[in-house]
Order: structure tokens, then sequence, then C-alpha cells
């Protein structure tokens, strides 16, 4: 035996041991968990109390198991919860009691809800409140950070409302350099150890400064109820980890990315059947599986619904449907109905669409679209639609289609008709030559021929 062994006998104090629950002090009922209590010396007995409660269930264990510090539970019940500690002793001399282990039990009561206020995207170095919800009058809340079982946060009800109950907890400031999970948990204070069911995980998105992802919609940002969208978010930057956010919304969707060629990688969203609920301004962002950090957000992307709000605008051109490359042409969209905005698109062109604020003439609202000087790209159906400031991504029904023609320019018809006219001068002069060296070529094969 070591000298200090000896004189810490003789002294009759012996280290306090550890308490550990394994595989955790926040056990979900029914699952298994073992508590065990390690000591630093020779022990010859361990013994483990609960406080305020007798731990009644040791004494149905095994006393090998027991001997060497462990105290398992096969299935754990609301009666296992509470405040734990333990003690061992070696040659009559016990040790310390150990510090305390509060054993959790979750699942008593149904979950409550966990959001993120005003949003889950919070811009680094920034504070989030989190906001726990429960329709049972729970005296407190838990909040605990994913991965992270030691220290949780717990606040008392705020309010009492036909039988609900809330919890607004700060975090932050928070960083791009970890990740950012929570679940809460509501108890009542007559038993502070047994837990609801956990609420559904909420993760904090975080933007750092690495280079953004591109984010485009097919087949277009301007959709019909009913209809299906994929919204596209590609990087060439090796991300592996995709995220869309909706402006405004409580979560946001996450998807693993699929490499498409070398570096360049891409996630799907698919939204459909569209609803104007749908409607919206829309980011995305990338992530390594390896890091916690996301990307720079992506360029808003706007998804419209249309047949949403009553009226539908007239589309017309100036000075006419049929124009020439290089000449100004303007598109008027009017209405009778008030809105506060058109929007002008072109079939075909995905992501290409104009907006402008709507001025009223009497007795109409309009917006003219200019198009100066026309190129043969402005050719295509048009079509307009209406909407208003309270939601501007609701659109009217769209107006009759319009075509536009755009044909060559009057200088590109002379050039092509100059080139014409060259052709055919150049083409009589061959023939003309060929004519007029065919005599001489017979002639001259008789007098050989008369030679020989």
């Amino acid at each position: 035996m070591t000298p200090i062994l000896t004189l810490l006998i003789c002294l009759g104090t012996l280290p306090k041991p550890t308490l550990l629950a394994e595989p955790g002090s926040v056990i979900s009922e029914g699952s298994p968990v073992t508590l065990r209590c390690q000591g630093s010396l020779q022990v010859q007995e361990y013994r483990l109390y609960r406080e305020k409660n007798p731990a009644s269930w040791v004494r149905w264990i095994q006393q090998e198991l027991v001997k060497k510090g462990y105290f398992p539970i096969a299935s754990i019940t609301s009666e296992h919860a509470g405040r734990y500690r333990c003690q061992y002793y070696s040659r009559n001399h016990s040790s310390e009691l150990s510090d305390p282990l509060e054993l959790v039990v979750t699942g008593a009561y149904s979950k409550p809800t966990l959001s993120a206020l005003p949003s889950p995207v919070v811009a680094s170095g920034g504070n989030v409140t989190l906001q726990c919800d429960s329709q049972v009058a729970f005296d407190g809340f838990v909040l605990c950070k994913e991965g992270e079982d030691e220290h949780p946060q717990r606040l008392n009800c705020q309010s009492h409302a036909h039988g609900s109950s809330r919890a607004v907890f700060s975090v932050g400031p928070v960083s791009p350099s970890r990740r950012w999970s929570y679940r809460c948990y509501g108890y009542d204070s007559a038993s502070p150890n047994v837990w609801s069911l956990p609420s559904d995980l909420l993760e904090l998105l975080v933007p750092g400064v690495s280079k953004k992802p591109s984010l485009s919609v097919q087949p277009g940002p301007v959709v019909a109820p009913g209809d299906k969208l994929t919204l596209q978010c590609g990087s060439d930057a090796g991300y592996n980890r995709f995220a869309l956010y909706k402006e405004g919304e409580d979560d946001f969707l996450q998807r693993p990315g699929r490499q498409r060629q070398a570096g360049l990688s891409q996630a799907n969203f698919l939204l459909g059947p569209v609803r104007r609920s749908h409607g919206g301004q829309y980011r995305c962002y990338c992530a390594h599986n390896v890091s916690s950090e996301w990307s720079a957000p992506s360029d808003p992307l706007d998804i419209l619904i249309s047949g949403q709000i009553r009226g539908r605008p007239f589309l017309s051109v100036q000075p006419g449907p049929k124009v020439a490359s290089g000449e100004n042409v303007s598109l008027l969209c009017q209405s009778s109905w008030q809105f506060h905005a058109f929007l002008l698109t072109q079939a075909g062109a995905a992501d290409a669409h104009l907006h402008l604020r709507s001025m009223y003439k009497y007795p109409k609202y309009q917006a003219e679209f200019p198009m100066s000087p026309v190129t043969s790209a402005h050719a295509g159906t048009y079509r307009c639609y209406g909407s208003r400031s309270s939601n501007p991504y609701l659109l009217s029904v769209p107006s009759d289609p319009l075509e536009l023609v755009v044909s060559a320019s009057h200088s590109q018809d002379y050039t092509v008709e100059n080139l014409i006219r060259m052709g055919v001068a150049g083409l009589i002069l061959v023939v003309l030559g060929i004519l007029l060296f065919e005599p001489q070529y017979s002639q001259r094969s008789l007098q050989d021929a008369a030679r020989r």
C-alpha cells in the first residue's frame, strides 16, 4: 500500500468518487441506462443514494454488479428519475459523496413546439430568441443544445392561458464555426426530473463568408396553383450539404448534394403541388459535411403564384406586334382593376421577367415596358400580371398572350438585296466567259487535228 493511501485511510478521509450515467443522464422512457460509480482506491463496497426519496430499486440489482460500482436499469420509468450521489468504502473507511447526478426521464407528456424568432437564419455575432410552446400547462421548460447534455437552460413558465404554457430563451452570440441545434422539454415543478417528449430538433443557420451558390427554378418563377417546381441550388466549391430557406418561415429544408461534374455539385428541392403559401422569396446555402459552417447566401429568387387575386390586365404593343430589328418598342400593361405593380414575362425565358410599379392614368392603372432597340432575342410570346403591395408574390390571372415578331432591319434588307444582285451579276459574267471561250477552244482543236 502506498504511503499516500495509508495516510488517507489513517485520517479517515477517502477521495470522492465519480458518478456517471451511460449512455447519458437524459434518457427516454423505457430505455436502458447504467449508473456507474468509480472510486480511485481499492474499493470493497459501493453505495448509491437518491436525494429526498430512497432508491428502492437498487436492492434488486445483483451484488456482483454493485460491488463493481454498476447500477443498471433495464427499462427506465419516471420512478427512477431524481438526483443521485454515490459513495464507496475501503477498510472500514468511507469516501466523500460524489458530486450529484441528475437522472432525467423523458416522454411523460406530449412534446412542445420550438421555434426561432424572428427567423432560424441568424447573422454571425447575433442573438436569437427560441420560443418553446405547449398545450400542456407546464411549470417550467428546459432548453438543451444537441450534443451538450450538461448545463441545459431552465426557465419557469411565463404564461398560462387556457391550459397552454410558454417559455422564451435567449441564445447567442452565434458564430458560423459551430452547429447550433436545440430541443426543448416541459416539466412539472413537483417532478423536475420527469420531462415531456422532446420537441423536434431546431437548427439555426449561421451564414459564413465562403463562396455563395446559385439558385434557379424550373420551369420558371411564375407558376399556377397545382403545378410543380424544382428549385436547383448548385456550386462549384465542392459542397455536399444544401439548405433552402423561404423568407419568414420557421424552418429550412436540407438536402445532400450530388456530384454532377468535377467540383460541381447540386441539390434539387421539389415544391408542389403548388399552393398560394409557396409564394415568396427563397435563398439557398451550402456546407461541407466535415464542417458546421454554411456558405454565404445565394442571390434571392422570387416564386410568384398566378390567379390568386381578382382582375385581368390587358397587354398591347406600340408601334405594333411586327417590328424591324433596331426599332423602339413599348409593351403597355393596363387594367381597370387597382394593381400596385405589373409583371411582364416572356415565354421560354425561365428567369427573365420585368417588374414595374403601376401608374394611374384615367381611367386605368398601367405600366409601360420599353424595349429599345429591339433585337431578335426580344421576339416571342409575352404576358403580363397584376399584383398588390399587401402580398407581391400573389399575382392576377395573366393577360391574353401577345406575340412580338422581330424581322431584319431595312439596312439588313438592303445588304441582302445587294448581295443577291452581285451574285446574279457574277453568274452572268461566268456564263458569258464560257460562251466566248468555247468557240476559240473548238477552233484550236480542229487546227491541231489537221496538223497531225
